[in-house]
């Protein structure tokens, strides 16, 4: 059961590639501070949803866009499609390799380059994935999407000042846009800033184009700062109450003890 509710919790915590860091974070925040209910979500986000189908049918996707994909290998379009099915199934490390010789058939090809960078971080190669993710855009072209990445990338590296540059780059191309609202609230939980992290959460799903995901954000956040109530009652807007309050009783049991972080820190959880 443990497990199970491991992986489920981190798959909550996962807008884009911040589930190990945020772990820490929790770690760090667990171990200095108690939980005394006063008030105070991933990979940072990232993200945006991508509209995922069953686990079945992401399977199923992983066949047919290979199929397409080794028929025209230099098909950018192809390549792409098949790496989104086969991160989608776990497959990280293959569908990096799909990117990686995507992008040496189409070097300028910037769609590509971004989908690479953001494959190479999934697998904890962010020097390079930002070494790619520089060469996805242009200064005279900035895109929002890629310096979000850019900066959950840097917060995994623990640079989170510098996140938050590339956060603020990107706000100003799309005002009030969720999912980088969503990674700069989680690179502010990162740095054990719950009170802001929260806030950011909250502009985050103040709208009417509200992810999921940041919303599980916010209610991790509101959790780790001891309102456990609150966080249930948020959760519940997405999740059938059984598994929100599981969620949370979860988080109540990683903050009693801190090594049961690990889990959700092991790579492929999210």
């Amino acid at each position: 059961m443990a497990s199970h509710s491991s992986s489920r919790f981190a798959r909550l915590i996962g807008p884009f590639v911040l589930a190990p860091a945020l772990a820490a974070a929790v770690a760090g925040c667990a171990t200095t501070r108690p939980l005394s209910g006063a008030a105070d979500p991933g990979t940072t986000g990232s993200v945006a949803s991508e509209g995922a189908p069953a686990d079945g049918d992401w399977r199923r996707e992983v066949q047919a866009a290979g199929e397409v994909y080794k028929a025209g290998p230099g098909n950018a379009e192809a390549a792409m499609r098949y790496a989104r099915a086969l991160r989608a199934i776990g497959q990280r490390a293959q569908a990096a390799a799909v990117l990686e010789q995507a992008s040496i058939r189409n070097p300028k090809n910037t769609a590509v380059l971004g989908a690479y960078g953001r494959a190479l971080a999934d697998t904890g190669n962010y020097s390079q994935a930002l070494e790619v993710l520089n060469r996805a855009h242009t200064p005279d072209q900035p895109d929002w999407r890629i310096l979000s990445v850019q900066g959950a990338v840097l917060d995994q590296m623990g640079r989170h000042d510098e996140a938050r540059r590339y956060y603020a780059s990107a706000l100003r191309l799309a005002p009030d846009e969720p999912s980088v609202l969503s990674n700069l609230g989680l690179s502010y939980a990162l740095s054990k800033d719950l009170k802001q992290a929260e806030a950011t959460l909250r502009r985050a799903t103040d709208g009417t184009r509200v992810d999921p995901r940041v919303r599980q954000n916010l209610a991790l956040v509101v959790g780790l700062q001891g309102r456990f109530a609150e966080a249930e009652t948020i959760a519940r807007a997405d999740l059938p109450p059984e598994e929100a309050a599981a969620n949370v009783a979860y988080l109540k049991r990683m903050l009693a003890h801190p090594d049961g972080l690990a889990k959700i820190s092991r790579p492929g959880t999210t």
